[in-house]
């Protein structure tokens, strides 16, 4: 599955500033930033990225899912430290 099109399934299903996927085989690493991540549980915030990609877990074509939620403030912090 296109890197793209993870990023557009999770931009239509939750509200985010940005999102940015990306894949080596059926392995995917997925950066969010919304404010749906505010005031949210860490395991709240997986849980909601890993719904709208369920299907795609559930049928193989996603393996493995790493996940990294941010508020938008967060984000300002942090994108800093990892120079993206």
């Amino acid at each position: 599955m296109d890197p793209k099109q993870v990023e557009d399934i999770l931009s239509q299903a939750l509200s985010l500033d940005f999102v940015k996927v990306k894949a080596e085989g059926s392995h995917y690493e997925v950066i969010v930033v919304g404010e749906c991540f505010a005031d949210v549980s860490r395991v709240k915030q997986q849980q909601m990225v890993y719904a709208p990609l369920m299907e795609k877990i559930s049928d193989g074509t996603m393996h493995a899912v790493s996940i990294k939620a941010y508020t938008p403030e967060q984000w300002e912090r942090d994108r800093k430290l990892m120079m993206l």
